[in-house]
């Protein structure tokens, strides 16, 4: 295995990492609830739902992050190995799983395991375990 020095960041992801977990902890403690991204946004456009405020600026916090990283740091090369078409079928299946599976990466993965959910460590293996399963159909057996 060859390591890119050139693009292995271990201080900005363990910065991150820790600005994530920092967020969900204070949304915790100020809110009572989950900051699980799919549920927050699905309540924010939800008819009648209390809390509309700081959901929305919670939302507009995950937007401005990077927008502020582009300003100072400039924008990363990003690189995608598919369509639109495929773009648009992976996100209408990660939207629909987040519904089956009562939540999303965030939700249960960042917020759920930290709190040792058995709900959530069970959801996060499935997601990780459906996520390498594809990769390796898509680049092993379909040759993509």
């Amino acid at each position: 295995m060859l390591l890119d020095s050139l693009h292995f960041t271990p201080w900005f992801a363990l910065a991150g990492g820790a600005l994530i977990g920092l967020a969900a902890g204070l949304w915790v403690v100020a809110n009572g609830r989950i900051a699980g991204i799919s549920g927050l946004l699905g309540s924010l456009l939800a008819p009648g739902d209390s809390g509309r405020e700081e959901k929305a600026l919670f939302i507009l916090g995950l937007l401005a992050a990077p927008a502020l990283w582009m300003l100072f740091l400039g924008q990363p090369s990003v690189e995608f190995k598919t369509g639109t078409l495929g773009l648009i079928v992976a996100g209408l299946l990660v939207g629909i799983g987040t519904r089956y599976g009562a939540g999303c990466t965030s939700g249960h993965g960042v917020c759920g395991i930290s709190r040792l959910s058995p709900r959530s460590i069970v959801a996060t293996l499935c997601f990780m375990f459906t996520g390498f399963a594809t990769v390796f159909v898509l680049r092993h057996l379909l040759g993509n």
